[in-house]
């Protein structure tokens, strides 16, 4: 890979928590987008403090798990389904990070947790593939204690599909139906607030998410030339930052009626 490739992934003006991460390590985990740029985003609108339990829902192969414990000292467990749990272990342990982190194999509606047990649960780019069902806000916000955070970054749109009639053509050709799931923040602040189970604190699109994915998918092609990311970086390149961000999604959980 280029070394500007490599340079364009750090930027200590706009993401100085993540700059300080090797971007060979990171790309070396790449399950999607630039994931601690996501996290380091969101997290403004999230009050993390130390010794909090933290639930790292989709947490692929470990970045966002082993950044949260480093870098605001709360203790994580890390559920995924795609990626094994000893593989999750073996980077949180080669990371310095496996006193913090707890690795869980674990599908997202069959969590295996007691109800009320974290004091935050965090999503980066995992979401739109197990979340975007009515019944699913209700169901997670059981594992929240009362007043507990929420937060959630996943692939957005800028105009609901709905409201366009069809995917528009470029992300189409990608992605096809999926597209579907990838909403603007009102609809999930709608979708969220509706429950009346949470007080959303934040709804909001990415500033230039569509550049921070192009960025980063360059950077992927030119590691895996052979691989499907250069389709990605067509995509982003044609949309120009017209329909594609990432939404990200903040809230509190409420105290349940009568507590």
């Amino acid at each position: 890979m280029t070394t500007s490739a490599l340079d364009a992934l750090v930027r200590p003006d706009r993401y100085p928590r993540s700059s300080a991460y090797d971007p060979s390590w990171l790309l070396g985990l790449d399950m999607g987008p630039h994931p601690l740029w996501l996290l380091e985003n969101l997290v403004e609108n999230l009050d993390l403090r130390p010794g909090m339990r933290v639930l790292d829902l989709g947490s692929g192969k470990g970045a966002t798990s082993v950044f949260l414990a480093r870098e605001f000292g709360v203790e994580v467990v890390a559920a995924d389904w795609w990626i094994a749990a000893e593989e999750a272990a073996a980077v949180f342990e080669a990371a310095g990070a496996a006193d913090r982190v707890t690795a869980v194999r674990a599908e997202a509606h069959a969590l295996p947790f007691e109800e009320g047990s974290f004091d935050a649960v965090v999503s980066i780019d995992a979401f739109e593939y197990f979340g975007t069902a009515d019944s699913y806000l209700p169901y997670l916000v059981r594992f929240l204690r009362s007043g507990g955070q929420l937060g959630v970054a996943t692939p957005g749109m800028t105009r609901e599909v709905r409201d366009l009639g069809a995917v528009p053509a470029h992300i189409k050709a990608l992605v096809g139906w999926e597209a579907i799931a990838w909403h603007t923040a009102e609809w999930w602040r709608f979708q969220w607030e509706i429950t009346e189970l949470v007080d959303v604190t934040s709804a909001r699109l990415q500033e230039d998410g569509w550049h921070d994915w192009l960025l980063w998918s360059r950077a992927v092609a030119e590691r895996r030339p052979g691989g499907d990311e250069r389709a990605v970086v067509d995509m982003l390149e044609a949309d120009g930052g017209e329909y594609l961000s990432f939404a990200l999604v903040t809230a509190t959980r409420k105290a349940p009626v009568g507590a």
